[in-house]
């Protein structure tokens, strides 16, 4: 089957939390991926194109607020549609 939605660009910066001004409902519409130095990530929360880095859950860590404490981890940034 063929899509007939367009895809939105992705942005150069996105996150997977509703409540971030970085959240792009119409993106997660569909399934993205993303490659840090060339290696696919499943794990991010997320992340920034131009800065190069991404936001992962650092282990079963949890803040107060049950959210998993994330950790910046640098390197070479893609982002592309599954």
């Amino acid at each position: 089957m063929t899509e007939t939605t367009p895809r939105p660009e992705l942005p150069d910066h996105l996150s997977i939390d509703a409540r971030s001004p970085f959240y792009n409902a119409a993106v997660f519409a569909h399934d993205i991926g993303i490659r840090l130095n060339d290696k696919e990530r499943t794990d991010v929360e997320e992340y920034c194109l131009s800065e190069g880095w991404v936001k992962v859950p650092a282990g079963k860590t949890r803040d107060r607020h049950g959210k998993p404490l994330l950790i910046k981890v640098k390197g070479k940034v893609e982002a592309f549609y599954k």
